[in-house]
């Protein structure tokens, strides 16, 4: 939809995410006297793209064709040549003082790549199941419920959501007689994306993790985990919360100490929202038995505070334990600082990490959010099969 920059602002907009580039038609100066007049504004109009096949559906339409995508990433107008580049980082120039896209301090530390082949089958359950639930618990200000079940449902799992009430005592007493009787019949739990409680006080996931440190709670995930052979995963703010409990990287819920990695704000001091290329690092967990070490995926973040840290004695212990799932790497495969790819600066460039034995998984990219119209302009392999893998475990 076309507005104060007119067909200009919309066409550099349009080259700047995927680098594909325009070439006006030859008739361009029939519908513009000038270069100016691109950039007025054009209010109520649509710019569509289009295969010359579709043209047939704008049959009847008042419509102008002004010009065709090229391989080449430049904007071709009035006989010169503007290269999108170019345009991008005047444009990003602008707002960069008060919406920073770099931060503050460059990091030039090298990574290495981090890759883990288990040794023999990985964990598997006791009983089988053909269709495993999973209940997927939703407290104030969760927003990828709907995403996550729809992930499950289509893998072949049953998903059930479950709304953490907080508006009275009572809520919150019922609330969670509901979460342990969920979780007394699931095969897996899945803590969501999103922002609970607004992130506040002092932190992410913070409400979740209280809710799950309930007696009541946390016995009934321990024996999830411990007696029935169950799955866990979290994403976004569901991978906060299970480092903020401990049950990544140690498969149980802990006491809060100085010395346990934590996810903290991101380097840029912002929200980051974009399409990040993570590499498979360890296929040690059920999650992960569909994907290969070294499989390289595109994968949705929006975080804030995303930054892994760890001290170095346990990062080396993480590495040689094979719970080092995911790693955040360029356009070339390599794990990196560079914000470009690794958007919050993660020790190691790390994305994803299990529990000791790979059956608890938390990882900051929204694998869920997977569809045939989910980022299709995006170029790169969505799929990671974490659900396929998590409802496969049970069979």
């Amino acid at each position: 939809a076309l507005g104060y920059g007119g067909v200009g602002e919309a066409i550099a907009k349009m080259g700047f995410g995927n680098k594909i580039g325009m070439s006006f038609s030859d008739d361009v100066a029939d519908i513009y006297e000038n270069k100016d007049e691109l950039f007025k504004p054009s209010y109520g109009s649509i710019l569509a793209e289009l295969k010359e096949s579709d043209l047939d559906i704008l049959d009847g339409s008042n419509y102008v064709i002004i010009g065709e995508t090229t391989e080449k990433p430049v904007i071709d107008v009035f006989s010169e040549e503007v290269k999108l580049e170019e345009l991008y980082n005047v444009s990003k120039e602008t707002l960069e003082p008060i919406f920073p896209t770099k931060a503050s301090k460059k990091i030039d530390l090298q990574i290495e790549n981090i890759s883990f082949n288990r040794i023999g089958d990985t964990v598997k359950p006791a009983i089988k199941i053909a269709k495993p639930k999973v209940f997927i618990p939703t407290f104030p200000g969760t927003n990828c419920e709907y995403d996550s079940a729809r992930a499950f449902e289509r893998a072949g799992a049953e998903a059930k959501i479950g709304v953490f009430r907080n508006m009275s005592y009572r809520d919150i007493e019922e609330s969670i007689e509901m979460m342990v009787e969920e979780i007394n019949k699931s095969q897996i739990i899945m803590i969501p994306g999103g922002f609970s409680a607004g992130d506040e006080p002092d932190g992410s996931a913070k409400f979740i993790a209280t809710v799950f440190r309930n007696k009541k709670i946390e016995e009934a995930v321990m024996k999830l985990l411990n007696e029935r052979d169950g799955l866990m995963i979290g994403i976004c703010n569901g991978f906060q919360a299970l480092i903020k409990l401990g049950l990544v990287p140690y498969g149980e819920i802990k006491t809060p100490s100085a010395d346990m990695p934590t996810l903290t704000y991101n380097n840029i001091g912002r929200h980051q929202a974009k399409v990040v290329q993570t590499r498979i690092a360890s296929n040690k967990s059920p999650w992960l038995v569909d994907a290969k070490v070294g499989d390289i995926h595109t994968i949705p973040i929006s975080h804030g505070e995303g930054k892994f840290v760890a001290e170095e004695a346990i990062m080396k212990k993480l590495i040689e334990n094979g719970q080092i799932a995911t790693q955040y790497v360029d356009f070339d495969g390599n794990a990196t600082y560079d914000i470009d790819f690794n958007p919050n600066g993660s020790y190691y460039a790390v994305e994803g990490i299990t529990s000791p034995d790979g059956r608890v998984f938390g990882k900051m990219g929204h694998s869920e959010r997977t569809g045939e119209f989910v980022i299709g302009n995006t170029i790169g392999e969505k799929e990671q099969k974490l659900f396929e893998s998590g409802v496969k475990y049970f069979k």
